[in-house]
């Protein structure tokens, strides 16, 4: 146990989720980090307000929410990584500046600690409620990419990954906690600086004066210069062309907004990650994310005991949804039972890919507490 000569910590430590992710921010390279205090995420920003000044970086409590979403965008393009945190009324507050880093394409990272809703609701207690806001949560048509972790580890683990995804596809990425993950405490190992995968920025190559800002290159995205470096540029959340200038056009916005899907679109199986477990003779398969994916382990477990052949199905990246497995998974499988800590958001996604080849049914919970292991069993038996 210990820190890198960069303050890095390294070793293994008993960490709760919350601080995993600000772990995790500062071992993928995060140096600025805007947010305001709101349960259940508060321990992010104040471990974040402790350490990114050790490491070089910088933490400004701003006064809001609003002010928090729209300040990482200015560190992003100062050349900075960046991430703001929050929970669901934030969240709420920030979904315009979601969509405006969307058509910017600014990468930067929002954690959404999950809390019972709608409005105030429970800030103490999880919920899985934010889902769907997460991907159409501002108006207008974009791509963002969400991740769900289910421990501590992952809350390390995947807070590297959602800034690799941010500087690959140049895209906000949301990292969708619980407060059950968030406050849970368990042993996390932090690797060495030179066995993480860091992904840098991908910077302009060629003369400054010729430098497009907005031209696509690999996977459709471009390369992102710095401000302050010499190249020019203009950066409005209007319809834009490859220089950046306002064009109010349909042929623009049309070229545009086509491109800003398909580099997420075109990539989905790159990006997809899931995580199966007893899937290979499964009839039935359990669909869940983030907390209530360790619940329905017990599920499972309970399920097999009984001669069930039941699977579990976890989409660790949520959007975008991994449609090409479960499409496979449909074509064999007798019925999927989606578990949800809402009232159902992600079982209309696997109900709309499943398309009516078998049952799909939900086991919603409203938040507050976690399903009961042997009440989703009830469900699977009934599917049956």
């Amino acid at each position: 146990m210990g820190a890198d000569p960069q303050g890095v910590l390294t070793g293994v430590h008993f960490l709760d989720g919350d601080h995993a992710c600000c772990e995790g921010a500062i071992a993928a390279g995060c140096r600025a980090a805007f947010g305001y205090p709101i349960t259940p995420s508060t321990e992010i920003v104040e471990r974040i307000a402790l350490r990114l000044p050790l490491v070089g970086g910088v933490f400004v409590q701003m006064e809001d929410e609003i002010a928090s979403s729209i300040a990482i965008q200015g560190a992003a393009w100062g050349g900075k990584k960046v991430i703001t945190v929050t929970s669901g009324p934030g969240m709420s507050l920030m979904m315009e500046h979601v969509g405006l880093a969307a058509m910017t394409e600014t990468p930067c990272v929002f954690v959404n600690v999950q809390r019972g809703g709608p409005s105030t609701g429970l800030p103490t207690l999880p919920a899985q409620g934010d889902m769907m806001q997460a991907r159409w949560g501002s108006h207008g048509d974009y791509e963002i990419i969400a991740i769900s972790p289910n421990s501590p580890q992952e809350c390390f683990d995947l807070t590297v990954h959602a800034f690799n995804l941010s500087e690959r596809y140049r895209v906000p990425v949301l990292i969708m906690m619980d407060e059950s993950v968030g406050h849970m405490t368990e042993r996390v190992t932090i690797p060495h600086a030179e066995q993480i995968e860091v992904e840098s920025r991908r910077l302009p190559e060629g003369p400054k004066e010729e430098y497009l800002p907005f031209a696509p290159g690999e996977n459709l995205v471009p390369p992102m210069a710095p401000v302050g470096e010499g190249y020019r540029f203009h950066v409005t959340g209007l319809t834009h062309n490859e220089k950046g200038y306002p064009v109010m056009s349909p042929d623009v916005q049309d070229h545009l907004v086509r491109r800003l899907l398909d580099k997420i679109r075109l990539n989905a199986e790159d990006i997809a990650m899931v995580e199966e477990d007893q899937i290979q003779d499964a009839d039935v398969v359990l669909v869940a994310y983030g907390i209530t994916s360790r619940v329905v382990l017990r599920t499972l477990h309970l399920a097999r005991e009984k001669g069930l052949k039941v699977g579990v199905f976890r989409p660790v990246v949520v959007w975008p949804f991994p449609e090409k497995r479960l499409r496979e998974l449909a074509e064999r499988v007798k019925a999927f039972v989606v578990v949800e800590l809402n009232y159902g958001q992600v079982v209309l996604e696997v109900e709309r890919i499943v398309g009516g080849r078998v049952p799909t049914v939900l086991v919603p919970h409203g938040g507050g507490a976690l399903h009961n292991p042997e009440d989703i069993l009830r469900v699977v038996e009934e599917a049956w």
